[in-house]
This record gives C-alpha cells, structure tokens and sequence, in this order.
C-alpha cells in the first residue's frame, strides 16, 4: 500500500509556511491502519525487543498497538508536566518552536532492548529528545520507528547514530 495517499497535507498548519501530514486520515481508513501496524510488526516480532517507546500522542497510537501484537511492556514519552510519577525531561527543538518530554524515571531498565515509535520524523528534535531519555536509563535502542520520514528537514541528522525504519515519505512539497 502507498501510504502516501491516505495521508492528507493541510498547507499553512500549525503556522504559516509549514505543510503539516496528517496521519488520522491514515489511522481512520481500517485497512490502511491495521496495514501500517502489521508492517510494524513484521519487522520487529522476531528481533527480541523489551520494550516499546511511544512519543506523545501519535506515537502511542501506532507504539501501543505495536507493544500490544509484541506482548511487551509500552513505555510513554510525554509532553512536560503529564506524568503522575518521579521523571526525567529533555527540551528539544521543533521547527517551530521548542517543547520539553518527559520519562518516568523507573520505565526502563539498563539493557533493555528499545525501539521507539513515532507517527513522523521532521526536523528529528522530538526523537532526538526521547532516545537521550532512552540512554539515560540505560537502554539499548535498537532502531526509532516512524510511518512518515519528512527527508528535506533532515531529522536523521540528529539521529544519525540510531538505525530508522520509516513506512513511507513526502519529499520537498
């Protein structure tokens, strides 16, 4: 499936000059949906993985499903102030602002083997934040999951230590 089509791209959102994709047309389609989680899966079910790192919110809509197919713990990563329990926070930068995640501080365990799930990797600040939470508690990331790769942004570049795995892509639009 080209998951392309079923993405729709709103011009001018949140602001002027930015070309927001917007996966809930995705994640609204059945088909298109459970097809993106099984090819998630797919990929990881036989790769030993602990625990799957979900970054707030869309990252828990494709993460949690993917914990629930792998029978493994689902671990949030949320906006700053969201989370009940003691935490550990990173502030990163978005392209158009910046934000700060956090982590409960006892979510992982030193070794665990991590992959960490988002819905889109733009600029790559908000994964750059979550897999420095992830090696802060020891963790062993063993790749960062999207379903759409924004490659003209050049958020690899702030990831460029982790393997990425990306569904699909929108060039230079």
């Amino acid at each position: 499936m080209d998951f392309t089509k079923k993405i729709r791209s709103i011009s001018d959102w949140p602001i002027k000059g930015v070309i927001f994709r917007d996966l809930t047309t995705l994640m609204q389609d059945p088909a298109a949906y459970k097809q993106s989680c099984d090819a998630l899966h797919s990929r990881y079910k036989d790769m030993n993985i602990d625990k799957i790192v979900g970054i707030d919110a869309r990252g828990f809509v494709f993460g949690g499903v993917l914990a629930y197919l792998l029978n493994i713990g689902f671990v949030p990563v949320r906006k700053k102030g969201k989370l009940p329990y003691k935490t550990i926070a990173e502030t990163y930068s978005l392209e158009y602002g910046t934000d700060t995640v956090e982590m409960h501080e006892d979510a992982i365990k030193k070794g665990e083997r991590v992959v960490i799930v988002d819905d889109l990797i733009a600029t790559g600040g908000t994964m750059e934040a979550a897999v420095k939470l992830v090696k802060k508690l020891g963790g062993d990331i063993v790749e960062c999951a999207f379903i759409v790769e924004l490659p003209d942004l050049k958020g690899r570049e702030k990831i460029k230590d982790q393997k990425i795995f990306t569904l699909c892509e929108f060039e230079g639009e």
